[in-house]
């Protein structure tokens, strides 16, 4: 079974560097940049012997999401909304995007990764900020793609769901 998911955020705050921990097992300080989309893939095995594709958009980040980026959209599955634990305002950002999505794609699962969490000392989310996600109905895990903290536990979540459906 393969299924496409999106990753959506603003710009600079660790889309790809997600995705390069989660397929490759990398990380890079280096700011990449992403134009358009860059797709990857990885097999993702679901406790119950199940096996699922997830073909990976990450979509390029900005401050405003076109009709483009809604094309990208397009036969998601699934989302992953990433915000940056270093920026709250961008928490905001995942709330509009969430609503994007709804409109665009419809019901469909989405998890939040708060990332950057290996960034203590710049760290701006607080707990209640993140209950108040949650009392939205939104799935939120603190993940670093430096370290690799709890990305493929956020991956592997989006995957039982999508599985789940």
């Amino acid at each position: 079974m393969s299924k496409k998911i999106c990753l959506l955020g603003d710009f600079a705050i660790g889309k790809t560097s997600l995705t390069m921990r989660f397929s490759r097992q990398t990380f890079s300080d280096k700011y990449l940049t992403t134009v358009g989309v860059k797709i990857d893939s990885k097999l993702v095995d679901i406790p119950d012997h199940q096996t699922i594709k997830l073909v990976i958009w990450d979509i390029a980040g900005s401050d405003a999401f076109t009709t483009t980026d809604e094309n990208y959209l397009r036969g998601a599955a699934g989302v992953l909304l990433v915000a940056d634990g270093c920026r709250k305002n961008t928490l905001s950002s995942v709330m509009n995007l969430r609503q994007i999505v709804l409109d665009v794609v419809g019901d469909c699962p989405m998890v939040v990764a708060v990332n950057k969490v290996d960034l203590k000392s710049q760290w701006e989310v607080d707990r209640s900020d993140i209950i108040k996600l949650q009392k939205k109905g939104l799935i939120i895990y603190k993940t670093s793609a430096k370290t690799g903290e709890n990305v493929d536990v956020v991956f592997n979540q989006l995957a039982s769901l999508l599985i789940a459906r």
